[in-house]
């Protein structure tokens, strides 16, 4: 895990993660969702394990997604600090 895959992923789950608290349009809602899962089947199997505390599902079940983006969000912040 280096450093550039801890700031791109920072970087495109924040922008992603502030627009899907903002939206109130599911259609674009789930566009991001669509979205990260496609990131997140890309991104450094090692960070996404680190992200994920062993969770399978995580930024990839739409009932935890608001939660998850969130944690992500705060977590890759630590991270590069």
């Amino acid at each position: 895990m280096n450093e550039y895959s801890i700031e791109a992923a920072y970087s495109f789950f924040h922008q992603k993660g502030r627009i899907y608290a903002a939206s109130n349009i599911e259609s674009q809602k789930d566009d991001i969702e669509y979205a990260i899962a496609e990131y997140v089947n890309g991104m450094n199997p090692e960070l996404y394990k680190t992200l994920s505390n062993g969770r399978k599902d995580f930024l990839l079940d739409h009932k935890n997604f608001a939660n998850d983006i969130q944690d992500a969000v705060d977590e890759l912040e630590k991270m590069m600090k």
